[in-house]
């Protein structure tokens, strides 16, 4: 039934501009992709958001906005109908005819719970090749040396304080450990102090608590990291895109940034994710002035410095921005070099910032475990730690050839810099191809990846795309950066016979 031309009706329709539809769509789900739809689109109706009378978008414009086959969205809106509740004819598109029947048992949950921002990105199928998590590799766990350093905290005389509520700022061998090492590094002062987290996310989440209030403006990278993104959108910020090319963050971009207000910079100089860009020395140390100048705070994500793949680069690498300016807040995580599943991160920062974020940790949830700190603390103390770091950027030089050889066959149409360590590259398609739309295909045809729009801030980014390398082994990488490639070119042969490649239904 079509539906993508409306005209008038006898029903009262309204013209009014219905609110962006967010739906949170899981393809992993038993439940199929158009039933998930259509629920949300009912619960709309249930809330009052959708209103008798108000018009529902095409179809081809609903899948292409949420990245799905125009027949999902068809599914949907025939369910619905079904039940009486749109009216679609051709020629007229698809109206709300009728409000939900009430349910007096049941507390209308859509209309008490707050907004969502979450991508909806969903989990690829089974099978699939994919380049859509940003986690290391499971294989390279080791799980003995692990279990060995576990074994040695659980003998130890002092397990029943462990097992004790313990200090809001963590457990204090950790902090002393972390703390030593960063000021032996040359990051950390006298006038610095440090909190451990539940992971690099939570500590974003307490600094948003103690520096953003609703309409602060705040800088982030374009494309950005969507869990940054959607924490400062929950609190209310005006989120300025600043935007990241292949060298890092662009300075000009950044100066307009400032220029607009921005009281709050959130950046990564190293291995930036989702784009794997390094910023020089020098444009470091232009940012550290600039941010200065302003009087902007600078938080700086430092989660993947450790993670540098290319021989001598480590030696080399840029001064992090914290050793330039005392002011900075620094993020550090165990994530990403040791354990993801273990959530244990950190903020290094002046003393006036960490009593406040350790405030705002004492009221979320008292303080990260201790048990998991110890754990973490002794296999780094032990050396085996650092014995697990060399094994796993070892395992990203022969990743890192893959990708770069394969890129170099499969994705010559493509624009992308291989990055020298991290665990993310961007692509960007070639001519007007959008990533969300080829997606589908992609995924029928064997692999996955998250499009740009997931990262974007004010600007679509519809045709780029980030591959997530690092759980990946090589000939995985090999197998499906052909096929990606395959698919990229089949689009753009359909593009050029003015013919569009059919969609998967997803």
């Amino acid at each position: 039934m079509r539906r993508d031309s409306p005209i008038a009706s006898p029903i009262c329709y309204n013209r009014k501009a219905v609110a962006p539809f967010r739906p949170n769509l899981d393809p992993s789900s038993p439940t199929p992709l158009y039933r998930q739809l259509g629920i949300y689109l009912r619960q709309l109706m249930e809330s009052g958001e959708l209103h008798r009378g108000d018009r529902l978008p095409p179809t081809r414009e609903l899948a292409a906005k949420l990245g799905l086959n125009r027949t999902t969205v068809s599914a949907a809106y025939d369910v619905l109908e079904s039940e009486g509740l749109i009216k679609g004819e051709v020629g007229r598109g698809s109206y709300v005819s009728a409000t939900p029947p009430a349910r007096p048992d049941t507390l209308n949950w859509s209309r008490v719970l707050t907004p969502s921002f979450s991508t909806g990105a969903g989990a690829p199928a089974n099978g699939v090749i994919s380049f859509a998590s940003s986690r290391p590799s499971e294989g390279l766990f080791p799980i003995e040396d692990f279990r060995e350093s576990c074994r040695e905290v659980l003998d130890s005389k002092n397990l029943k304080a462990l097992l004790q509520l313990g200090s809001p700022g963590g457990y204090e061998p950790l902090r002393r450990y972390l703390l030593d090492h960063a000021v032996g590094a040359g990051v950390a002062r006298e006038s610095d102090d440090i909190l451990i987290t539940n992971g690099c996310q939570q500590a974003l989440d307490l600094l948003r608590r103690a520096l953003v209030r609703p309409g602060d403006k705040v800088a982030v990278e374009e494309p950005v990291y969507p869990g940054l993104k959607n924490l400062f959108l929950e609190a209310g910020a005006d989120l300025i895109g600043v935007a990241v090319t292949a060298e890092g963050i662009d300075l000009y971009s950044l100066r307009r940034a400032l220029d607009a207000g921005a009281k709050v910079l959130v950046v990564t100089p190293s291995f930036q994710n989702p784009t794997g860009a390094t910023m020089s020395a020098s444009a470091r140390t232009e940012v550290r002035a600039m941010a200065a100048n302003a009087g902007a705070v600078v938080i700086e994500s430092d989660i993947y410095s450790e993670l540098t793949y290319a021989s001598g680069d480590s030696a080399h690498a840029p001064p992090r921005l914290k050793e330039l300016d005392p002011n900075v807040i620094l993020l550090g995580s165990f994530s990403k070099i040791a354990f993801p599943g273990i959530r244990v991160g950190w903020i290094v920062a002046p003393r006036p910032v960490i009593a406040r974020v350790t405030e705002l940790k004492q009221l979320a949830d008292l303080h990260t475990d201790h048990l998991s700190q110890a754990f973490l603390l002794r296999f780094a103390e032990s050396g085996r730690l650092a014995h697990h770091q060399s094994a796993v950027i070892a395992a990203a030089k022969e990743q890192l050839r893959a990708l770069e050889q394969t890129c170099r066959r499969f994705l010559a149409t493509c624009d992308y810099k291989v990055p020298r360590g991290g665990m993310n590259m961007w692509v960007t398609l070639p001519g007007d191809l959008d990533a969300v739309s080829l997606r589908g295909l992609a995924q029928q045809a064997g692999v996955d990846y998250l499009p740009g729009r997931y990262f974007s801030i004010s600007r679509p980014l519809d045709s780029g795309l980030r591959l997530s390398f690092a759980g990946l082994e090589p000939q995985e990488i090999r197998k499906g950066i052909e096929i990606l490639g395959g698919v990229i070119h089949s689009a753009m042969r359909g593009r050029a016979g003015d013919t569009q490649p059919a969609l998967a239904l997803v």
